[in-house]
């Protein structure tokens, strides 16, 4: 049996005199099938994409409204792509809407616009003009007649109201007075002459002044109507002193406390009869 020899250590040729083979190099195998691994993965790559183009030269047209040269269905690479700020739609997806489309006429060789014009603006209604013909409602001109003296008026003499009997047409405009509504309560009267002045009270009688716009002279000049025993008949009580209704006394307007006798009833009653002017 022959006998067999050990290698020599290889790390000191030097030694033994053995030198190694340089004639392979080591690995030499092993590069050879990496690198026809790699230019099969090359070959195969290429040949995915040249099917991949050639599938999409067949493809119909895409329908109207989606992007061209995508498939939403079909085979392809996926492209992860950054969502839109701007709200534009990303190349390869449906819009959710259409895009509104921005059309720009040209002007018009007048300058004038093809939009309807405005409607016209709402008229203010018209108050239809007065006709010269029509005349202001008339004033309430009224004397003032005594009912235990019915042949006596009330009648300015002397700046008071006196009760006198007629007399010419001067007595008769003296005698008559226009009827407002009270100065100090419009639910009461007021008594205005002709020249411009009011029936008012003072020291409670009745006289002619003219109207100083104070509190004082709208209460004084004011007077409101109440039911008399007499029929047809009223009594006049002041705003300022209630309980003292106007009476003659002596011929003469004054104000005085209410009083249950006859006598009282009727020198403080009086009829409103149609002006004597």
């Amino acid at each position: 049996m022959p006998e067999s020899k050990s290698r020599p250590p290889q790390n000191q040729p030097w030694e033994s005199g053995w030198t190694p083979d340089t004639s392979r190099v080591p690995g030499t195998r092993r590069l050879w099938l990496a690198g026809a691994l790699a230019l099969a993965t090359v070959a195969a790559c290429l040949t995915a994409i040249a099917m991949t183009d050639k599938h999409s030269d067949d493809r119909s047209p895409s329908p109207q409204g989606q992007a061209a040269g995508t498939d939403p269905t079909g085979p392809g690479l996926i492209s992860f792509a950054t969502p839109s700020t701007s709200g534009a739609a990303t190349p390869g997806r449906k819009s959710d809407a259409p895009a509104a489309r921005t059309t720009t006429k040209a002007p018009s060789p007048h300058g004038s616009s093809s939009a309807p014009p405005p409607a016209d603006p709402p008229k203010s209604p018209t108050t239809r003009p007065s006709s010269p013909d029509e005349k202001p409602p008339a004033a309430i001109w009224r004397s003032v007649r005594s009912v235990n003296y019915p042949d006596r008026y009330w009648h300015i003499s002397g700046g008071l109201v006196r009760l006198d009997p007629v007399g010419g047409s001067e007595s008769r405009e003296d005698s008559t007075f226009k009827l407002v509504k009270g100065l100090a309560d419009s639910s009461c009267q007021s008594f205005a002459t002709a020249d411009g002045k009011y029936l008012r009270h003072r020291d409670f009688v009745l006289r002619a002044d003219r109207n100083d716009g104070s509190s004082l002279f709208k209460q004084d000049a004011t007077f409101c109507p109440r039911t008399s025993p007499v029929s047809g008949a009223i009594r006049l009580e002041s705003v300022n002193f209630p309980g003292r209704f106007l009476r003659h006394k002596d011929f003469t307007l004054r104000l005085e406390s209410y009083q249950h006798s006859s006598l009282y009833q009727a020198d403080s009653s009086f009829r409103l009869v149609a002006g004597l002017a």
